[in-house]
């Protein structure tokens, strides 16, 4: 089986690297060898390679920055992705799509299944909400969408590594305790996105790790693993905030938890506990020092 991956620098990308099982003719691309923005090498790569897959793990993630940049953020995770499946559309490929928590508003206290209203309030939630309706409108019968949050692993920058830096460098720490979701460790995600395509599963599914966590329930986790491991040598207070007390210019959900149950039967998962999955990484880290 011939699979494109896309985003192969980015930490998911890697992940899939790291985990893709024998039998599969992997094709890595990072940004310089198949840019996002470039629809023309899109439409190359695939008619030259027509791989059985793609997976696109490639996407413009700066939440933030996307608000001043909307113009790239629509031709990397919006434009390329109608560009991907129009382009297997011909060539008899299948599309795996990673999406995020980011299509939905968090107006919900209840997780949220796969056939939730799309109501994303940033401009990345929006892009990302587009490029789901582009698979549907192009590509409806051989595509498979996967939405899953809060994002972090090894060999890029996310809240983990973020955490692990401030708290080495700073005596006291905010953060927010009013946005809800699931930590998911890439490696988790990895080895479930291997599993789905081994099935040829297709639709919109959901994908995170088990259970339940704010940003301040995260932190306070990293900090007492990281003090285990001895990847930190002192302890500093972290202090809970409101969203509003760290205003930001993207809007985020306040609760985005997924309905993972219809995605993990069907691919047999038994999904690892968050904070399982995040003492899982935190180990692999300490190794690495």
């Amino acid at each position: 089986m011939k699979v494109l991956l896309t985003g192969a620098a980015g930490q998911v990308g890697q992940a899939l690297q790291r985990s893709h099982p024998d039998g599969v003719d992997l094709i890595a691309c990072d940004r310089q060898q198949l840019d996002l923005s470039d629809e023309s090498a899109i439409r190359a790569a695939i008619q030259t390679l027509r791989p059985d897959w793609v997976i696109n793990a490639g996407a413009y993630t700066a939440v933030d920055r996307a608000e001043s940049e909307p113009a790239l953020a629509i031709a990397i995770n919006s434009n390329s992705v109608r560009i991907l499946a129009e382009s297997l559309a011909e060539t008899g490929g299948n599309l795996l799509q990673i999406s995020t928590d980011f299509v939905f508003n968090g107006d919900r206290n209840r997780p949220y299944p796969t056939d939730a209203e799309r109501q994303p309030l940033s401009v990345y939630g929006t892009t990302k909400a587009a490029a789901e309706e582009a698979i549907l409108q192009c590509l409806p019968e051989r595509s498979l969408i996967v939405r899953t949050a809060w994002v972090y692993g090894l060999g890029g920058r996310n809240f983990v590594t973020t955490m692990l830096r401030l708290m080495a460098e700073r005596d006291r720490l905010t953060v927010v305790w009013d946005q809800v979701g699931t930590p998911t460790w890439t490696d988790s995600l990895a080895a479930a996105l291997w599993q789905a395509i081994a099935q040829n599963l297709m639709g919109i599914h959901h994908c995170t790790d088990a259970g339940v966590a704010s940003w301040y329930d995260f932190a306070v986790a990293i900090q007492d693993l990281a003090l285990e491991l001895g990847l930190l040598q002192q302890a500093v207070p972290i202090a809970a905030i409101p969203s509003s007390d760290y205003p930001t210019p993207a809007t985020r959900p306040a609760y985005s938890v997924l309905d993972c149950a219809d995605f993990n039967r069907a691919i047999g998962r038994d999904p690892l506990h968050w904070r399982h999955a995040l003492a899982q990484m935190l180990t692999q880290v300490a190794k690495n020092q």
